[in-house]
């Protein structure tokens, strides 16, 4: 690692344990928002604009670095690791015309224009082609209509960015026809011409997901993000980045349960001596020592081809299979070494727990990722 990334990353802990922990510890088990102030303070960090390029002001750098930053941010609250991706070009940027561009990411650089993707809907998840709210053209706008779901800061956002069908799904081409659309709105509020509620979830606190539903919701023509009909492609284009960003949050949370286990099993005593002494615990920290090393190398093998333009969505997929899966066995683990008081709110250990049980979902479940890398092996059948 370079000296540039190191100290990059060295940064990003010390905010983490300084700012975002304290803040996760405490908003977390009362299930309240990220607070105002520290999305200010990560827009001081420039952790909204890590791979925005230099001319919009941003930092203009790689999958390595976000990676780097989402990690530690993740060891200490994985919402917080999450909202920088609000920022950072969102979904779609890289199809946005030059004048949305200009107009857009400086802003987003800053924190004064985060973001919230609405693709998934009741019926819609791994089969996004199955989508049906519609945009229909109604002059110089396009009127939205239908339900969508699972659109994480929908109130606290700037702007949505929307899909939805601009043409009747042809059963042979069903990819064909989806289009992307950016809705500005004030933040804390829903855009005209759309209600919604917020889903109970059992994690990912700290801001709320929500179930949309568009009546007639007006949006500019200007505001169609590249070529109408084109936006599955868009969406899928750069998942190999999301999918190390996912990766990335899931090893933070792994390293929290590890490093908190850690410390609990050196301090915590039975039979006269720290249960550290321990044989069973001492092999279970090591097996978990191992799993995120393992998964955090793999994780810089695919961030440098993302880097470097090399095709990597076998490897994509396989990080974030790998990351997942291994954040929810060692968060478990940590669970177990606190005994009975990790079954509590009174320690971090049961956050980070609920959270990785979430990095195998989102991002392309585990089973979509087992897909893609058994068609790169075997071809699709």
């Amino acid at each position: 690692m370079t000296e540039e990334r190191r100290m990059l990353q060295e940064a990003a802990r010390e905010f983490t344990m300084n700012e975002v922990l304290p803040v996760a510890n405490k908003l977390d088990p009362e299930q309240g928002d990220i607070p105002m102030s520290l999305r200010d303070k990560l827009a001081e960090m420039g952790y909204f604009g890590i791979l925005i390029p230099e001319q919009y002001g941003g930092s203009g750098l790689g999958s390595f670095e976000y990676c780097l930053v989402t990690e530690e941010l993740s060891r200490g609250w994985m919402s917080v690791a999450s909202l920088i991706a609000r920022g950072n070009g969102m979904i779609g940027s890289h199809a946005m015309n030059e004048e949305q561009r200009s107009r857009y990411l400086s802003r987003m650089v800053k924190g004064e224009f985060l973001g919230a993707f609405s693709m998934s809907e009741p019926n819609t998840g791994s089969d996004v082609a199955s989508m049906t709210c519609r945009a229909k053209k109604d002059g110089a706008s396009y009127l939205i209509t239908g339900n969508k779901y699972w659109c994480t800061f929908a109130d606290g956002a700037d702007f949505l960015i929307v899909m939805a069908r601009t043409s009747e799904m042809d059963p042979k081409k069903r990819h064909k026809g989806i289009s992307m659309f950016l809705i500005e709105k004030k933040r804390g509020e829903l855009p005209a011409g759309c209600s919604g509620a917020p889903i109970p979830k059992i994690g990912y606190f700290g801001w709320k997901t929500w179930e949309l539903a568009f009546d007639n919701c007006r949006v500019p023509a200007e505001n169609l993000i590249g070529e109408e009909g084109q936006a599955f492609y868009y969406a899928t284009r750069g998942l190999e980045n999301a999918r190390a960003h996912t990766a990335a949050r899931a090893i933070g949370l792994a390293r929290g349960a590890l490093e908190d286990a850690t410390q609990y099993a050196q301090e915590r005593r039975q039979f006269d001596r720290a249960i550290a002494e321990f044989q069973a615990i001492r092999f279970k920290l090591a097996d978990m020592a191992t799993q995120i090393e393992a998964a955090r190398q793999l994780m810089y093998f695919v961030c440098d081809q993302i880097d470097t333009g090399q095709r990597c969505d076998k490897e994509a997929s396989m990080v974030k299979l790998f990351a997942s899966e291994m954040a929810e066995r060692v968060t478990s683990e940590g669970i177990q070494i606190f005994g009975g008081a990790g079954y509590t709110k009174l320690h971090a250990v049961e956050r980070y727990w609920r959270d990785a049980r979430l990095t195998k979902i989102f991002e392309g479940t585990s089973e979509i990722q087992k897909r893609i890398i058994s068609d790169r092996l075997l071809g699709r059948n």
